[in-house]
């Protein structure tokens, strides 16, 4: 069943314990915005370089690099801009990882960094994969830890701190000649500041348990040439957030050396348990919630992102073989977020819809 890995669409790089054989370089460019109606918020051009070496037989290193320039504003509460700060930042980041490859199994240690005027992050990794004798399974393991900081444009005293640890573990299986499934775990714990400085009033808990699971099904139609991907995750955390993920792409190589990959992603989520809908004080007005005092709730977040919604994503890949070891590649994504698509039950009311579109382009060789 190994040779499913062959196929377009198919493939697993955690079923590929084998040292890579030749370099890898890609280069490219993404441009992001988001909007509500009759407002323009967030627009990001990130231009990123990848580069992968394989080294003396059983070795591999990796890495990134990456510079975002975002400018606009996010919401102060709920839909609302008015009064946020307008953002001109630049984010600068990278991560690096060395991969020492075994017959059956492949080890691995990473490091990545990031950077901006109010917010900076470190993080350090690890990760385990073995395969089986008939090289059909395939188990991984991971642990990663994280230290960051954060500060405020608008209040230049604030400085606080955020630990992360992280563990993930997965297994995957070429179940047929055309099917290959996946199943992984994750989990979280976090301590320190989660609050958003520029929200108001947004108070949270210093400590976030997060827990993932996710399911992944490929299935190759050899008739057609065509591989579906789909997969499911579910989401929960100690916030109360609740979320599950459904999502679909189909692979489709045509002639010319294309490949078209349509995709389709639907979101439902539950709110935090102290996030409040957009209803003021009649007498304090907005933002603040009825009854608001400054004592009391201990918690609470006027974060959309926190909130009750449904999400549909449409996206489309378009990937062209220029030549033998160069390939180009276009990707459009279109987001939109609105209470009414949760599912089993009506979202947070109040909101004003939220869009967001990716455009990428990049190039990859092989050599």
């Amino acid at each position: 069943m190994a040779a499913a890995l062959l196929l377009p669409g198919l493939q697993s790089p955690a079923l590929a314990e084998t040292p890579p054989e030749q370099a890898e370089m890609s280069v490219k460019l993404l441009h992001y915005r988001d909007r509500q109606p009759g407002l323009a918020r967030i627009k990001v051009t990130a231009p990123s370089v990848y580069l992968m070496v394989p080294v003396a037989g059983r070795w591999s290193v990796e890495g990134s690099l990456v510079n975002d320039s975002v400018s606009g504003a996010s919401p102060r509460y709920h839909s609302a801009v008015s009064g946020a700060s307008r953002l001109e930042e630049t984010r600068k980041a990278g991560d690096i990882q060395v991969t020492r490859y075994n017959d059956r199994d492949a080890w691995s240690l990473g490091a990545a960094y990031s950077t901006e005027h109010d917010y900076r992050s470190r993080t350090v990794s690890a990760g385990y994969r073995r395969s089986s004798e008939d090289n059909n399974t395939t188990w991984n393991l991971g642990a990663a830890y994280s230290d960051d900081w954060i500060g405020s444009s608008d209040d230049p005293t604030l400085s606080r701190g955020r630990n992360t640890t992280q563990l993930t573990a997965g297994v995957t299986q070429a179940w047929t000649s055309v099917d290959l499934v996946q199943l992984s775990l994750g989990a979280s714990w976090g301590h320190g500041m989660y609050s958003d400085p520029y929200k108001f009033p947004d108070r949270r808990p210093d400590r976030r348990e997060q827990y993932t699971l996710m399911t992944r099904w490929n299935h190759h139609f050899t008739d057609w040439k065509a591989t579906l991907r789909s997969s499911w995750r579910y989401y929960a955390d100690s916030f109360g957030v609740r979320a599950n993920t459904l999502e679909t792409a189909w692979v489709q190589p045509v002639s010319g050396g294309w490949t078209l990959t349509p995709s389709l992603r639907y979101t439902t989520q539950r709110a935090a348990k102290f996030y409040y809908d957009p209803v003021y004080d009649a007498s304090l007005g907005a933002p603040l919630p009825p009854g608001y005092t400054a004592t009391s709730p201990q918690y609470l977040s006027p974060d959309q992102r926190l909130s009750a919604f449904g999400a549909i994503t449409v996206g489309m890949k378009v990937a062209y073989e220029i030549a033998p070891r160069w390939t180009a590649d276009l990707s459009l994504e279109h987001y939109e977020q609105r209470a009414a698509w949760r599912l089993g039950g009506s979202g947070s009311p109040g909101l004003a819809r939220f869009q967001a579109d990716w455009l990428q382009v990049g190039l990859s060789h092989k050599f």
